[in-house]
């Protein structure tokens, strides 16, 4: 293989792992955001309040997009083997 596959290859994986990752990232953070707010606002200082809604919104999330997810997992591996 030559540099510029190289470079390609790592450009797509990471541009992948920003696919994949990205979403689940963004909607827990701003998530967390809106639980900081509420516990902010009522003085609710527990910290299952924050862990409960984020480890469910993420089940959701994986649950209904982890086969997608998955897929395109596969997909970019199969293209690796192929390479090689």
């Amino acid at each position: 293989m030559i540099t510029g596959q190289l470079l390609d290859i790592f450009r797509e994986f990471f541009l992948l792992a920003v696919r994949i990752g990205g979403p689940i990232l963004l909607g827990s953070m701003l998530l967390g955001v809106v639980i900081a707010i509420f516990q902010a606002a009522t003085q609710i200082h527990e910290q299952t309040v924050t862990f409960v809604p984020k480890l469910a919104a993420i089940s959701l999330f994986l649950l209904f997009q982890g086969g997608n997810m998955l897929e395109t997992l596969q997909d970019f591996t199969k293209k690796l083997f192929s390479m090689i």
